[in-house]
């Protein structure tokens, strides 16, 4: 039986409760939830959401970072982060083991303005690839998230004024490359090759959602051995609440 696995990075889940969350949410009706950028703090909300398991990783700082993943089936086993402390004070990784594979949601880290946090997002995405290949080498693995990077450049709509910004660096580039040739594919770059126009985020300045100036930095990032279990991905752009909108997969089963 198809799985429905639905990714969204909030910008802060309580604000986007007050944005018709739960309303799509359960139009969404997805088999997995991950979120992103939940920036709650232990405690802070208790989502109603019958019918699944939940699972939170908190940031240590408040009002920051944090991921969840909500799923109709009981996960065999349920891990937060990636074991290294240094990376595992944010909250931005939550690893669930089902019969066939790994799901993870995650929040890359933005190497933000000035690209003065780069040099963290480059011991951080070593860490990553290790992590993954590590559960790779037991059963497939399947990630989703706000990973921070647009990869080519038909993921954004402005290329040549965006190089070297965070996000856009040849850098963040060339590790997401190096992932992928490790033995994973983009979902949505599989069955879309070319698809221009398709972004997951917008920035809130000079009404950029309004005039599709965005970029593409929403994933579900698929194992070789699982690509033919894949049945279809899509962005849902008519979905708001937050500057990014969900992105979806559809797989075989997990």
């Amino acid at each position: 039986m198809a799985r429905k696995l639905i990714s969204w990075n909030v910008n802060g889940l309580r604000a986007v409760m007050g944005k018709n969350f739960m309303e799509d949410f359960r139009k969404l009706d997805a088999d997995v939830f991950c979120l992103q950028e939940t920036k709650l703090s232990e405690g802070q909300l208790e989502l109603e959401a019958p019918g699944y398991f939940q699972y939170w990783n908190y940031a240590e700082k408040k009002g920051y970072s944090g991921t969840a993943m909500l799923t109709k089936e009981e996960p065999l086993d349920v891990s937060y982060g990636i074991g290294i402390p240094e990376h595992d004070r944010e909250g931005r990784v939550i690893t669930a083991e089902f019969p066939g594979c790994y799901v993870l949601t995650v929040y890359v880290p933005n190497s933000q303005n000035g690209l003065k946090r780069l040099p963290y997002r480059m011991e951080w995405e070593d860490a990553w690839r290790e992590y993954i290949l590590s559960l790779e080498a037991k059963k497939p693995v399947l990630y989703c998230g706000d990973l921070n990077v647009a990869h080519e450049e038909i993921d954004l709509k402005n290329p040549d004024s965006n190089h070297m910004n965070a996000g856009f660096t040849d850098e963040e580039r060339a590790k997401f490359s190096r992932l992928l040739d490790s033995g994973y594919v983009d979902s949505f770059r599989y069955f879309y090759p070319e698809k221009t126009d398709e972004y997951s985020w917008w920035s809130y300045r000079t009404k950029a959602r309004d005039r599709n100036v965005g970029w593409r930095i929403d994933y579900f990032v698929v194992s070789k051995k699982l690509q033919d279990s894949m049945r279809g991905a899509s962005i849902h752009q008519e979905i708001f609440g937050s500057d990014h909108c969900p992105i979806e997969l559809v797989m075989e089963k997990l």
